[in-house]
């Protein structure tokens, strides 16, 4: 337990692999103030979204890192993977807490669906651990200076207070020096251009997912968390995986559905063009 001990037990992940500089970093920030299990993919998991790894082996490494504090493994998996595999095989005990980050790049609105970031916190949340995911809002020229005394700032009152089950905290910190920080929620990012035809030498055509973002689709929201990052605000977004849509379920309750065993059992099936038209 906690209680009888004075240090922290982190576990540490990303999806940028286990070479990337913004785990590094966090790493060493980390070492004199927590207990640090590391489990990484061998190399970027980007927008690997949740996947997980059932249709072959996974394999796995010491990363040895010269830490009596610091304990790590190399995957050749996805996050999600790492996650799974570090609390039900590889750590001797379930840490307090998992940090995923410092991502490279934004994790914002309805791209944290796809982000690999984000789904390892949320297999931390699923398995009952308090978790954060950490992002710095840019490609060019990153400097995680900023993200990195953000998270050993926040750590404190992270632990101190209490987050309801099932919720994971996305935190998104802007480049350069953050104007402040400010609760949001998700927007809503859409992009242009998304597939790029292409053809290669011998004339076969193949395909390459590229894209643009969009402004904020909730542009004039100045609650989302793309606003805030777009204003120079660290953003932290609660996010829960339960994607139930409460209000319309209940509308869902009163549809003229067969609800009943015998109606089931009868079942008409799909109706025909011609009644489809009459009911439009």
């Amino acid at each position: 337990m906690r209680g009888e001990r004075d240090i922290l037990r982190i576990l540490l992940t990303n999806d940028d692999g286990i070479f990337a500089e913004g785990l590094g970093v966090l790493r060493k920030a980390l070492e004199g103030f927590a207990e640090l299990y590391v489990i990484a993919p061998d190399r970027e998991r980007s927008a690997t979204g949740h996947s997980i790894t059932v249709h072959r082996p996974l394999r796995v490494r010491e990363a040895g890192f010269r830490s009596e504090r610091v304990r790590g493994w190399v995957v050749d998996g996805t996050p999600a993977d790492c996650v799974k595999l570090g609390l039900e095989a590889l750590l001797p005990e379930k840490p307090d807490l998992l940090i995923a980050g410092i991502n490279l790049g934004p994790n914002l609105g309805t791209d944290v669906l796809y982000s690999g970031t984000v789904s390892a916190a949320i297999e931390g949340i699923i398995n009952g651990i308090p978790s954060v995911a950490v992002s710095l809002a840019t490609h060019e020229e990153p400097d995680f200076s900023h993200a990195v005394g953000f998270v050993k700032s926040f750590l404190p009152e992270f632990t101190r207070q209490a987050v309801p089950t099932g919720t994971l905290l996305n935190i998104n910190v802007p480049p350069g020096i953050p104007r402040g920080v400010r609760a949001t929620k998700l927007g809503n990012i859409r992009y242009i251009n998304v597939i790029d035809r292409r053809t290669d030498p011998r004339g076969r055509v193949y395909f390459w997912m590229a894209g643009e973002p969009l402004e904020d689709v909730n542009g004039n929201d100045a609650d989302t968390d793309v606003r805030a990052v777009k204003e120079g605000y660290i953003s932290i977004t609660p996010v829960h995986y339960d994607l139930t849509d409460y209000l319309f379920m209940e509308k869902l309750k009163e549809w003229s559905l067969p609800w009943a065993r015998e109606v089931l059992l009868r079942g008409k099936g799909p109706p025909s063009g011609k009644e489809l038209q009459e009911r439009a």
